[in-house]
């Protein structure tokens, strides 16, 4: 990711991405995943990891004006834990 600021229409259902390919070890793999969303409002409609070493986010509403912060904390099958946070501006579009 260049920028973990991005920006979302209120009515848009996107996907957002924490690519963790280049973090993993060679054969290690992503075991579990959590995706946490604050403020309330915006909604995760599911999530989904990779074999490429990826988790996707499926984000849908929001009230406009508001910031989200989206982590997504990972365990891996080496049993290493880590958490990258994208932040998301609501706006209409």
């Amino acid at each position: 990711m260049s920028s973990n600021v991005f920006i979302k229409d209120p009515n848009a259902t996107l996907d957002y991405g924490f690519d963790w390919s280049q973090w993993l070890d060679n054969g290690e793999t992503i075991s579990d995943y959590v995706i946490d969303t604050s403020p309330c409002g915006i909604v995760n409609l599911y999530s989904t990891s990779t074999i490429t070493g990826s988790v996707v986010a499926w984000l849908t509403s929001g009230c406009v004006g508001t910031r989200y912060s989206i982590a997504c904390k990972m365990t891996t099958s080496a049993s290493r834990v880590d958490e990258r946070t994208i932040k998301i501006d609501v706006k209409e579009r």
